[in-house]
């Protein structure tokens, strides 16, 4: 598992190539669904410190690429993910694929293809483009990793493969739990934040933000209960508010996607916390009808 193949080239993927790379890692940066030549790109990512770091980085088009044989990091956007898996299921044998992505059942399209070795990360970290092009990269806390399907000693070789001070991960056990939590603070700044055009910080600045926050979150909280999945609304909160101070003058990726015309991932949050809540009989109005604002003002800006 020498090779590290980041799939994405956004901001996220783009980041972490970049500081892997530095720490000494063989990375490949690999573009999923458009036809680019094999070449080298010189990448500059400016860290939480202000520091900027600079690596010239192997880009490849996943069709060109026979076989992924190292692990395997999927860093798109989550609307793609039916159409990765197909072509991942004929590439990766064997091979650990960590999907790096926000959201519930983003890993079903890979477990549907008979992918034998998924894992899931819940990113704790922001990254945007600069004024000047170059990407803004600020970790919150390590980010957490665990097994969806698979090997835990092959979890273990994948986070220590992908573990680096700048950007740092952690195996989890309880991944289910962390993706809830982390699902709950996306609904809310994937719908609030786009709608009220403001950065993740609003909801440390702004005591009406956070009211409407916390509403959204004891709705995803009894829906998470059904699902078996028992969370604090007082620890959930406090998380959020913990992402919003440190990513303060950050826009979230919905945002960011509204801004460039380019379609958003509100189908895995706020409409799949509705639909889980659904086939409970039970209703999350105010997630679902931000969720809703939010794809209408998609649709438009499209």
């Amino acid at each position: 598992m020498s090779n590290i193949y980041i799939i994405g080239a956004g901001t996220i993927g783009k980041a972490l190539a970049v500081i892997l790379q530095r720490h000494g890692r063989d990375v490949v940066l690999v573009r999923a669904s458009e036809v680019v030549p094999a070449a080298r790109q010189g990448i500059e990512v400016v860290l939480s410190d202000g520091s900027l770091v600079g690596q010239e980085l192997e880009v490849r088009a996943l069709r060109d690429i026979a076989r992924l044989d190292g692990i395997v990091v999927v860093a798109t956007k989550s609307y793609g993910n039916d159409a990765i898996a197909a072509v991942l299921k004929d590439k990766v044998v064997g091979s650990p694929v960590v999907i790096m992505q926000n959201g519930l059942g983003v890993e079903d399209p890979f477990l549907g293809v008979g992918l034998s070795n998924v894992y899931r990360c819940v990113l704790f970290a922001t990254s945007q483009y600069g004024d000047d092009g170059r990407v803004v990269f600020k970790p919150v806390t390590a980010s957490q990793v665990g097994v969806i399907a698979g090997r835990r000693d092959m979890l273990e070789e994948a986070v220590a493969a992908i573990n680096t001070p700048d950007f740092p991960f952690a195996a989890t056990e309880d991944i289910k739990t962390v993706v809830w939590t982390k699902t709950i603070a996306n609904c809310v700044f994937n719908s609030v934040c786009p709608l009220l055009e403001t950065d993740n910080g609003i909801f440390h600045r702004s005591t009406e933000a956070l009211e409407l926050a916390r509403r959204m979150i004891a709705e995803c909280i009894a829906v998470a209960e059904l699902e078996g999945v028992r969370l604090s609304a007082e620890e959930v909160t406090g998380r959020l508010l913990q992402i919003s101070k440190a990513s303060d003058g950050q826009l979230i990726s919905t945002l960011q996607d509204i801004r460039n015309r380019k379609p958003t991932e509100i189908d895995t949050l706020n409409f799949a916390v509705a639909r889980a809540a659904a086939s409970h009989g039970l209703e999350a109005p105010v997630t679902l009808a931000l969720g809703e604002l939010t794809r209408l003002k998609s649709m438009l800006n499209s």
